[in-house]
């Protein structure tokens, strides 16, 4: 077979990744309808349709998504290499990509980066704040920061956090219209926010536990959104009840706009992890962060600036 040009490989490897031309251009710094031509070139060289492209979505083929597998990794080791050979002896460079669950924003992946950019200034770091499970190594990511529940079985996690609490919220408002649930089954006839699932697409259901008994409770209501700030939203305007992170309703709580219902059946979370395909696989930077990611959480649990 003909040889392939590696920059037309990267172009449609940007292209996937971001499954938009505009904004896989603005990365690589060229015009959407040059890195149109260099795929659409790769795609005849290779005889292959490689992407799906409508006047407003750009999905990849079956060809395309085993040529993002296959080749997204070894490319993104091939450019942090090239970076890494122009770099001061002993100083860190290349790129971190992360998918970040939103609630782990606030009290994760936010007090990391401003200590990971200050001591390591040459490495790039890109953060897709993202409710959804991700490829790591499709999408040539080095990693996530999820709850544990969400972590694949094949992958290498390191726990960052402590255990935290999903409970039922309401405010007083609601409360004094329409009462407070005692128990999980009362939940049926409430009005609850309910939270779409951007992986499933199906209404989440509310998770409950008291001692070793769990119950999964399918909710309904008026409202339904994808969003968890959307949720905590409508629960503090007094539209329903919401099931919500505990850790987020801190200063709700304790001005009284919020308070929490079910108490006791509140389920227990074991805490934030970033995780990553193989040690074998980590580069320089990575595992930079992971060092430092280590170390500010433990210094946070620790009560230290």
């Amino acid at each position: 077979m003909a040889f392939t040009p590696l920059n037309a490989l990267n172009s449609f490897l940007a292209v996937a990744r971001r499954q938009s031309f505009a904004a896989a251009a603005s990365e690589l710094g060229v015009s959407p309808s040059s890195l149109s031509q260099s795929v659409r070139q790769l795609e005849t060289r290779l005889g292959v349709t490689l992407l799906s492209r409508t006047t407003r979505s750009v999905s990849l083929t079956d060809a395309g998504r085993r040529l993002l597998e296959q080749a997204g990794p070894a490319i993104q080791q091939a450019l942090d290499a090239l970076k890494g050979s122009s770099a001061r002896p002993g100083e860190v460079t290349g790129r971190v990509r992360l998918t970040v669950l939103p609630l782990a924003w606030d009290r994760v992946i936010a007090p990391i980066l401003p200590r990971f950019g200050t001591r390591f200034p040459a490495v790039e770091v890109e953060v897709q704040i993202e409710n959804r499970r991700a490829n790591i190594v499709a999408e040539g990511l080095d990693g996530g920061i999820t709850l544990e529940e969400f972590v694949a079985r094949d992958m290498v996690h390191v726990r960052l956090t402590g255990s935290a609490r999903f409970v039922v919220a309401a405010s007083p408002r609601y409360v004094k219209k329409h009462g407070v649930p005692k128990t999980p089954r009362d939940l049926a006839a409430h009005n609850c926010i309910c939270y779409r699932s951007p992986n499933t697409g199906r209404i989440w259901p509310w998770d409950l536990e008291r001692g070793k008994r769990t119950w999964r409770v399918p909710v309904r209501g008026t409202f339904v959104t994808n969003d968890e700030r959307a949720v905590l939203s409508l629960t503090e305007a007094g539209l329903g009840l919401g099931y919500v992170f505990e850790p987020d309703i801190t200063a709700q709580l304790k001005s009284g706009s919020l308070q929490i219902v079910l108490e006791d059946f509140a389920a227990s979370v074991p805490g934030f992890y970033l995780y990553f395909p193989s040690r074998a696989q980590v580069s320089p930077a990575f595992r930079a962060f992971i060092d430092v990611a280590r170390e500010t959480t433990a210094r946070r649990a620790a009560g230290a600036s």
